[in-house]
């Protein structure tokens, strides 16, 4: 997936007039990058559920006055999403980094909500 292709269609990104371009190209273009936005779309609606989860496990934890972060779990998370990403043939180093980028917001609204922020 090509999350950077978000140019506005007016040429290729290499100086070629949009006219210039095979009728067939650019419909398969536009077609890619639907499909682009759609799956940009599924994925922002995934993590917003994801979160509205993870906000319920922080309320639980606040409650039970345990700590924010649970280690053990998210190294097993990584695992398991390294795991299911080489098996998808995603980059597993990048399932890793993301994972860690979204395991640091949920460790954050956690710790606001113990804070009774929330």
């Amino acid at each position: 997936m090509n999350t950077s292709d978000t140019d506005s269609g007016a040429g290729t990104g290499t100086g070629t007039p949009a006219g210039a371009i095979d009728e067939s190209v650019t419909a398969e273009l536009a077609r890619l990058r639907a499909s682009i936005d759609n799956i940009d779309a599924a994925v922002v609606h995934m993590l917003a559920e994801r979160f509205k989860c993870t906000q319920q496990v922080g309320h639980l934890k606040a409650r039970h006055q345990l700590p924010p972060a649970d280690p053990s779990r998210e190294a097993s998370q990584i695992a398991r999403l390294r795991q299911l990403a080489e098996n998808a043939k995603l980059d597993p180093a990048f399932a890793e980094k993301l994972l860690n980028f979204i395991i640091a917001e949920v460790i954050r609204h956690h710790e606001t909500i113990a804070a009774g922020e929330e």
